[in-house]
């Protein structure tokens, strides 16, 4: 186990290392990007062919000289061929879409060979990862491309960076050990985690005017903009998001009522998302915005710093979580 000091210094170096790096999501491998090293196995084998050298010039043994002789140049070969795997290797990464806080976020990332030979061995992970890694391998073939999925778990809400990212091989031998250092360009976007068990949705506000509607729709007890199925109301009325809970009575079907609908307004403010920190209230109003775009409500946000007007679909429910999460 490395002491504190080793520590400090091997990430200052990392940092120090990785801050040189540029910024690209499509990188082509050279031999100033390509490391080598050997790996214990090749140390262990680099002190076995001294001790096989020495005892054949202490006995002169020319078997051992043979046999010294072959399993070094055997090892020469295995590091060429090893660098080679890497070198030259061109790798393209696609940014992942937006995802929210505390789920693990996919990056795909294609390998391209332009050469005639298929390349072994080949594992992509990311690079400063406290815990174990995970490693994906995969062989690209000659003159084609291969797509491997390298994952990680983004710290909180917001834009964040995609981590720095390491391939590596060991291929044929094993004895040496050639890896690339590589930070992509790319950002993903992270929602607020919603609120696992989020209380409904507010009470509408109502428009200016329309004090008795709203008043009446109150009464009612029922959401904005939305009613139980009534036997005679058409059919582009129904809500089909939510027909899939209803009984073969029609019992659970819920239609848009265009008159109360009108009347009142469902406004998702941060102010009125409980009484917890700012994650908490983002939280909430991440499960509100959710629950709002499921039901088919007509809907709006307000935060401290922007307002977005009421609408509904799948572009204002993506405007609002990304208001959220840059909150």
């Amino acid at each position: 186990m490395l002491s504190r000091p080793a520590v400090y210094f091997r990430q200052r170096f990392r940092s120090w290392f990785e801050n040189r790096l540029p910024l690209s999501d499509h990188i082509t491998l050279t031999q100033r990007t390509v490391y080598i090293l050997p790996t214990r196995p090749g140390l262990m084998l680099g002190v076995t062919l001294m001790i096989l050298l020495v005892a054949s010039i202490n006995y002169q043994l020319n078997l051992g000289y043979l046999l010294t002789f072959l399993l070094a140049g055997s090892a020469l070969i295995g590091m060429h061929v090893c660098h080679g795997t890497l070198r030259g290797l061109a790798l393209h990464l696609q940014a992942p879409g937006a995802h929210y806080a505390g789920a693990t976020a996919p990056v795909d990332i294609r390998l391209t060979n332009t050469r005639r030979a298929t390349r072994h061995g080949i594992g992509l992970s990311v690079l400063d990862s406290r815990a174990s890694k995970h490693w994906v391998w995969t062989d690209v073939p000659g003159q084609g491309n291969s797509t491997v999925q390298v994952a990680f778990k983004p710290t909180g809400r917001g834009l964040h960076r995609l981590p720095t990212l390491t391939a590596e091989t060991r291929f044929p031998l094993g004895t040496f050990r050639v890896w690339t250092v590589w930070r992509p360009a790319a950002q993903v976007l992270v929602y607020p985690a919603p609120e696992s068990h989020a209380p409904p949705l507010p009470p509408g506000e109502p428009r200016s005017g329309d004090a008795a509607n709203a008043s009446r729709a109150r009464d009612t007890g029922e959401l904005d903009g939305v009613r139980g199925y009534r036997r005679g109301d058409p059919l582009r009325l129904v809500v089909w998001k939510k027909a899939a809970k209803a009984d073969e009575s029609g019992n659970g079907l819920v239609v848009r009522d265009s008159a109360q609908a009108n009347a009142l307004e469902l406004w998702l403010d941060f102010m009125q998302a409980g009484t917890g920190d700012k994650e908490h209230k983002l939280s909430r109003l991440c499960a509100w915005v959710l629950a709002a775009d499921k039901q088919a409500v007509v809907y709006g946000l307000r935060l401290p710093t922007l307002s977005i007007a009421p609408a509904s679909g799948e572009v204002h429910k993506r405007q609002c979580l990304e208001a959220l999460a840059l909150c």
